[in-house]
């Protein structure tokens, strides 16, 4: 355990310096080929965990050494080894006496007696620590992300906040191309996969499983979609016949969807080769095809032919704030000055893109943020700035049990 131990402390270094959980997980695995599926499986839940409650559990460590140890990664361990004994089942002698072991390898191992001596303290201790965690840490959020939420949704930020700490539900979306959601859901009943149906094509399973075990994914029956990011394909109004352009198109969960719902001629752009390939990789697994492009949608003069799009999706950058509960780093790498360059460049794909779109047609801004300013502050600014565009409909959607928080506005050009 103590070398999954150490990875996992490592990894939350790697996120202190701005790397995302992803890339460093991904990192971690190829430093370390030798991982089994279960150690694998493991580091992921002490990462995922570890940035998931890290409010309260630098509270927990505050209390146990009240003041920051001079060696970081000693400190990321202890965090490790706290998250392992509050949210795990291994036993806590295991968790502590690994713990120990790894710290031998740290300051030529001047810091066991402490790492052994804070571990079985906080087992002492444990309720009247936790009793004492106060309001800030309890969010398991930055101070000025939870100041954000409650200036923005006074009545509902503590949902807001108990939602993006959760565990993510998962949801599926049928291939309305291969069967209907009730033929689905039979599917799964037979497999002893309890589910429920959402929406048109989505689906949520009571627990969350591999998806090599999910009866038709790889023969592309059905993908792993959450329910509010299937609303893009509904809201565009699609028909047979239309050319579509799906801006950032990866990895690929709307082009999919959209190309499920309906005959299209689909173009997918996206600035990153690799993130373009998943698209690709997904769009082959569904039997389906578009035309792919590695390309910025900021600049269409470098890959528009000047024929124009019947809708556009414009899946902008943003802060991703919506699905931190899918990506536990993202409050922690997100600085508040991150929203004016955020900002700058979500206004500058939309206009970019604004023009490509034919008389009539329809273009879906889309984020995952639920922070109003890439949201619709961004549609007040883009309407003042395009007299030919109305604003047919937008909907804020924020975290909950159904789904991760997302933002939509339809525009239409006069």
């Amino acid at each position: 355990m103590h070398h999954i131990q150490r990875l996992a402390a490592d990894i939350l270094g790697r996120i202190e310096a701005g790397t995302t959980l992803t890339d460093a997980l991904a990192e971690a695995h190829r430093q370390h080929p030798q991982l089994n599926p279960a150690e694998r499986g493991a580091l992921q839940d002490l990462s995922y965990g570890g940035l998931r409650h890290l409010g309260v559990l630098r509270h927990c460590l505050r209390q146990l050494v009240p003041r920051p140890l001079p060696e970081p990664l000693l400190e990321r361990l202890l965090l490790v080894a706290l998250y392992q004994l509050q949210h795990t089942r291994a036993a806590p002698y295991a968790v502590v006496n690994e713990a120990v072991t790894s710290a031998t390898g740290i300051a030529g191992g001047k810091f066991k007696g402490l790492v052994n001596g804070a571990l079985r303290n906080f087992l002492r201790r444990r309720e009247e620590i936790l009793a004492a965690v106060d309001e800030a840490a309890a969010a398991n959020h930055p101070d000025w992300w939870v100041a954000k939420l409650r200036q923005a949704y006074p009545d509902q930020w503590q949902a807001v906040l108990a939602a993006s700490n959760s565990h993510p539900p998962l949801t599926l979306r049928v291939n309305r191309r291969e069967g209907s959601v009730a033929d689905y859901l039979a599917r799964l009943e037979a497999a002893g996969m309890a589910a429920t149906a959402l929406g048109d094509d989505a689906v949520q399973l009571a627990k969350p499983v591999g998806v090599r075990d999910l009866p038709g994914f790889a023969e592309g029956e059905v993908s792993v979609q959450d329910e509010g990011a299937q609303r893009a394909a509904h809201w565009l109004d699609l028909q047979p016949g239309l050319r579509v352009l799906d801006a950032c198109a990866a990895p690929g969960g709307k082009t999919g969807h959209m190309l499920e719902r309906a005959d299209i001629e689909l173009m997918a752009l996206d600035i990153d080769a690799a993130r373009l390939g998943r698209v690709g990789d997904n769009l082959e697994r569904l039997g389906l095809t578009a035309e792919l492009r590695e390309a910025d949608a900021a600049k269409p003069d470098s890959w528009w032919d000047g024929r124009p799009f019947d809708r556009i999706l414009a899946d902008v950058p943003c802060s991703a704030s919506g699905v931190a509960r899918r990506h536990p780093d993202i409050k922690w790498l997100r600085r508040p000055g991150d929203f004016a360059a955020l900002g700058r460049q979500q206004a500058a794909m939309a206009d970019a893109l604004w023009p490509l779109l034919a008389s009539g047609g329809k273009m879906l801004y889309a984020t995952c943020s639920i922070f109003p300013e890439e949201n619709c502050q961004q549609l007040e600014s883009f309407l003042r700035r395009h007299p030919d565009a109305v604003s047919l409909r937008e909907e804020q959607l924020l975290p909950c049990e159904r789904h991760d928080g997302f933002y939509y506005a339809l525009l239409q050009k006069h």
